[in-house]
């Protein structure tokens, strides 16, 4: 374990080391001007470093097996026939659907840099968008996007035809939904590519492909982070949308009630 973490600490300082350099070059070469709090700075990258290199231990000792272990045990074939003597189906992996979602969700709701974009964005629209109301759109997103990842391993079917039927949807979308929240729904996506649910999903998909037969883990162990950006762009435009709906047909009650009442 102590020879794990000095190599991995050692790794983090020579990735992170670009940034420093290019960030003192332009500040002492380009701008010619002192770093403010130079002390706070230097043990603030010590964080970054000591922070980054943990969390690259755990994900090696904690999540990417705990990921694989799941997928094993959700698709072994005792499991999923029941212990009957049988070929299964499709329709048999039904709770490696369900773990797939709830993994999805649980693990945005728990992103902290989609908390972080909610936060921004209902300062910024003067409370037009909810907080909660937006985790839960690209949580629902990405519960729907990992749970058809994860069929999409189970049958083997091609990654790319998911994806050309997800972005004609976005892009039809993108003419109807209110111009303010289309770029918002589109950065909701890239939130989602962040530090809990990468791993655990990433971890998850490996596992599938590893487990189910006949499938590559090349192949068809990969792509669930791409379905996991690509749904949240629908989900938080279609809950803008219907948002909209719902406040112009409360618009018009108010004022039919207002028309009876005069």
């Amino acid at each position: 374990m102590l020879e794990t973490l000095l190599l991995t600490f050692s790794s983090t300082i020579r990735d992170v080391m670009p940034i420093i350099i290019l960030l003192f070059f332009f500040q002492y070469i380009v701008l010619r001007k002192p770093i403010r709090n130079l002390k706070k700075v230097i043990i603030g990258f010590i964080y970054i470093v000591a922070g980054l290199a943990l969390f690259l231990v755990g994900l090696e000792q904690a999540l990417f097996p705990l990921g694989e272990v799941m997928a094993k045990q959700l698709t072994a074939q005792e499991f999923i026939t029941n212990g009957l003597d049988k070929i299964p189906s499709w329709k048999d992996y039904y709770w490696v659907y369900i773990f797939a979602a709830s993994i999805g969700f649980s693990t945005t709701i728990a992103e902290p840099s989609l908390i972080a974009v909610s936060i921004k964005a209902k300062e910024m629209s003067g409370g037009a968008i909810g907080t909660w109301g937006l985790r839960l759109a690209v949580a629902v997103g990405v519960a729907v996007s990992i749970s058809l990842g994860a069929f999409r391993i189970v049958t083997g079917t091609p990654l790319h035809y998911y994806m050309m039927v997800g972005y004609i949807i976005v892009i039809f979308q993108t003419f109807f939904a209110p111009k303010w929240l289309v770029p918002l729904a589109y950065d909701s996506g890239g939130v989602t590519t962040s530090t809990v649910t990468v791993p655990l999903v990433t971890a998850l998909g490996l596992g599938l492909a590893s487990t189910v037969p006949g499938r590559s883990v090349l192949i068809d162990g990969f792509g669930l982070i791409a379905l996991a950006s690509l749904f949240p762009m629908i989900t938080v435009m279609g809950y803008a949308q219907i948002s909209e709906y719902l406040g112009k047909v409360k618009k018009k009650k108010v004022q039919l009630s207002q028309k009876k009442g005069d």
